[in-house]
């Protein structure tokens, strides 16, 4: 199945070599561009992409206004595209205040071309692209910003099971999947398991929604980081 594009981003040197890229890819169709969070919101209502790689600053409307209103869109409109954001900095204030409103993840703009393509491929297929690292500097940089833990998450946490806990406590901690099932000495498609449960039962989105979930409810702190 061709996995569907639009491309968001203020820079039309940006835009073009990401789409001949992307484009020469049997599997993906660029199908829009747009220079700007307003338009990129338009365009994607317009025609329907699977993924909008998404700038994070722009002028008219910033990529952080325009991930909330694809991902949370008014009444009537059915269509909810995966986001990916692009930034050309690591670790990006806003890029976690997007993960929060719904985002699958971000990358970085100068990232190499192969991993431009995997990330579209990764999100395109449900997956959140958080990278340990990446979850480990979030945590450390902006964790410690957040509020107090929200207590309809933190009951939410009962129906989970031990194990699913442990399982969410660590994934905010930034381990991966094959470090998780060495850790618990189960096998890696257990813990993919696990991690589908847990998505369930606390109506997230992806990984990225399970860490921000882990903070907020008070199942880790940021203290734990370095864990």
């Amino acid at each position: 199945m061709t996995i569907r594009v639009i491309i968001v981003d203020d820079q039309a040197m940006v835009r073009a070599g990401f789409a001949a890229l992307l484009s020469a890819q049997a599997d993906i169709d660029v199908v829009g561009e747009a220079p700007d969070g307003r338009e990129g919101v338009r365009v994607s209502r317009s025609v329907h992409p699977d993924v909008v790689l998404m700038d994070v600053r722009m002028p008219e409307m910033d990529g952080l206004a325009a991930a909330r209103e694809l991902l949370n869109p008014p009444m009537g409109v059915v269509h909810r595209p995966k986001v990916l954001m692009l930034t050309t900095f690591d670790v990006d204030d806003y890029v976690y205040e997007a993960l929060r409103a719904g985002a699958s993840g971000f990358l970085l703009k100068d990232a190499p071309p192969a991993d431009l393509i995997a990330a579209v491929r990764i999100v395109a297929a449900g997956e959140a692209l958080l990278a340990p690292s990446v979850t480990r500097r979030l945590i450390a940089d902006f964790a410690q910003q957040r509020p107090a833990p929200r207590r309809n998450r933190a009951l939410r946490l009962r129906g989970l099971t031990p194990r699913e806990t442990e399982v969410l406590e660590l994934i905010a901690h930034g381990l991966s999947n094959q470090e998780i099932a060495d850790q618990l000495v189960v096998a890696e498609q257990t813990v993919k398991t696990h991690i589908g449960r847990i998505l369930s039962k606390l109506a997230l989105r992806d990984r990225a929604q399970a860490v921000i979930f882990a903070y907020e409810s008070g199942l880790v702190t940021p203290g734990d980081a370095s864990a």
